[in-house]
């Protein structure tokens, strides 16, 4: 039998291939690693990098076929294959808050046997709350990083979703109310358990990683652009993907939603039990179906050829959009072919972002793609008619009321309480909130959870490389807030942002995945190939997955301001587009 590079991973040693001399060589690496794995449980404190740190359970494990997490939420996705590993628990700063409350910061490691040499901090999501599977997970078909060797972290940030709720204090957001536990999850945790892994990997395997990464998306793409700003040099390649990085802005500009679709609903007579109004059923999907071909009869053809695709998604403006919304308005009553004035009216409001009663922009607005009829773009936004509630309303109301504000407010961990919350929010009075400070607080939700900053100086100098992959149709985090960062970054840098740090549109994808997009795309191999072979990515190819209208469809992913422009041949094929300069 011939052995693979593959085979020698899973297997951990550098087999001789001679029958059993090869097995027991096998074994006998396996015994090794078994041995150093455990050994890992007797450090701690110091030379952990963290006086408070310590090694709970160190354990090998045998390759691993595909398993379902009996702990994760029933949206998580199966745990995938997994080669022979040392998976380390541990955790650091114990301590009980304000609140009685037992807060730690946790973090999870695994660590291959077959190492490449790297190190990969996967990145959280949420409000983190959750250890994580610390295996690497990138976009849609692309293999872990544990399975390309790499040793990888992933951390909870200071609090248990779990055992950190309180039901009166938004649930699972209540360590909002706790200062040190804002200030762990903002950023304290992140540098700590970086730090610490890093140990971890010299005392496993001997030696340093030749080359850290990190990578993440929504929260984790904030936590890159962090580790970018603040701790520059933890980190050679960030993929700092969809983030997060405005998020208290953001949550305002959910609340802005809500009221905006709640006053529709109200309009059209649809409420709840609770006598609240039901915004699930502002439209149906045949409303966001025509809402999306017109998305698609205004703005399709600019990248050259009328594909279903919308690849100069930040020239799909409202300007150009509005008019054409106007000519699909019913003219003699709603019916399924058109649409009513006021989800018009609605839909202009919300693309529009959020503003004070001055006019002032609190949070960019939206360009129109054509992911606005698909489900990701909807469970954000209204919600599912009697699924689920929006979740801007579940996840973004507790969030800004619990975590981004100061002082946080009480507000109960339900479902009326949390709409109530947004429907009541004063864009005068309340938005300033995210810039407040107290005795208790004395960083702002703004100062501590935003990471907008556009001095990279530190991170170039450590010769970092950053890639901000970001989707057209992301309902939460607009690409046009990702764009205004990254001109306001290049200005800083006289003209010289790409040259540390990249923005990658990915037309029609809405939240990190999902869409009507080529979703399945390799960051981490693109910033890695920059960071170690200065191979500067100006085109990322993509793949467009099952679940999308034209499974296997490929597309070049254009680093900003470059556009995918069809050139000629078959359009499902990369190769027929050239990234070039917008026509608009």
């Amino acid at each position: 039998m011939t052995l693979t590079v593959r085979d020698l991973r899973v297997f951990g040693c550098t087999v001789l291939l001679i029958g059993g001399v090869a097995h027991a060589a096998g074994e006998s690496s396996s015994a090794s690693a078994a041995q150093r794995c455990t050994a890992l449980a007797r450090q701690a404190g110091a030379t952990l990098g963290e006086p408070t740190a310590r090694i709970v359970t160190a354990k090998l494990n045998a390759p691993s076929a595909p398993t379902i997490d009996p702990k994760a939420p029933p949206w998580a996705a199966t745990i995938p294959a997994m080669p022979e590993h040392c998976e380390v628990e541990g955790l650091l700063r114990e301590r009980v808050g304000k609140d009685g409350q037992h807060y730690a910061v946790r973090y999870r490691m695994r660590l291959p046997t077959g190492w490449n040499g790297r190190f990969l901090f996967q990145g959280g999501g949420g409000t983190n709350g959750l250890v994580g599977t610390a295996i690497g997970t990138l976009q849609p078909g692309m293999p872990t990083a544990l399975d390309q060797g790499y040793a990888v972290v992933s951390t909870d940030t200071g609090h248990d979703n779990a055992t950190n709720s309180n039901p009166a204090k938004q649930g699972s957001v209540a360590f909002g109310h706790d200062y040190q536990a804002r200030l762990e999850y903002s950023e304290k945790a992140l540098d700590s358990v970086a730090t610490t892994a890093k140990r971890i990997v010299q005392a496993f395997y001997g030696r340093a990683a030749d080359r850290s990464y990190f990578a993440g998306c929504s929260n984790g793409g904030r936590e890159g652009m962090v580790f970018a700003q603040r701790f520059p040099t933890q980190f050679d390649g960030i993929v700092a993907a969809a983030p997060a990085f405005a998020v208290p802005k953001a949550a305002l500009a959910e609340a802005w939603d809500t009221q905006t679709f709640a006053a529709l609903a109200a309009q059209e007579g649809f409420t709840r039990q609770d006598g609240l109004p039901d915004m699930t059923r502002a439209f149906t999907d045949a409303d966001l179906d025509i809402v999306a071909d017109t998305v698609a009869k205004v703005c399709d053809a600019d990248d050259g050829v009328v594909d279903g695709m919308v690849q100069d998604v930040l020239s799909c403006t409202t300007a150009r959009m509005r008019p054409a919304l106007e000519a699909r308005i019913c003219a003699d009553g709603k019916d399924a072919t058109c649409l009513g004035r006021g989800q018009v009216e609605a839909l202009v409001r919300s693309f529009s972002g959020p503003r004070n009663s001055k006019g002032e922009a609190l949070y960019a607005g939206w360009p129109w793609d054509l992911g606005v009829g698909d489900m990701g773009w909807r469970v954000w936004k209204l919600g599912m008619p009697g699924a689920m509630d929006a979740i801007n309303v579940t996840l973004g109301s507790p969030a800004l009321s619990g975590l981004f504000v100061t002082p946080p407010a009480p507000v109960a961990a339900t479902a009326d309480a949390s709409l109530r919350y947004q429907i009541e929010f004063d864009f005068d009075r309340d938005a300033q909130k995210i810039f407040g400070t107290s005795a208790e607080f004395p960083r702002s939700g703004w100062d501590l959870v935003g990471a907008q900053s556009t001095d990279l100086d530190a991170f170039r100098q450590h010769g970092g490389r950053l890639l901000v992959p970001h989707g057209g149709s992301d309902p939460i985090f607009s690409i046009n807030d990702t764009v205004d960062w990254w001109r306001k970054v290049d200005v800083t840098n006289r003209g010289k942002a790409a040259d540390v740090v990249r923005v990658f549109a990915v037309p029609g994808m809405t939240h990190c995945a999902g869409g009507p997009a080529t979703d399945q795309y390799d960051a981490l191999a693109a910033v890695v190939a920059w960071v170690e072979n200065d191979r500067a990515p100006e085109r990322i190819e993509a793949k467009a997955g099952a679940t999308s209208p034209w499974p296997g469809r490929t597309r070049p992913l254009c680093a900003y301001p470059m556009v995918a422009r069809y050139t000629s041949g078959d359009v499902n094929r990369a190769e027929s587009f050239v990234c070039a300069a917008p026509s608009r």
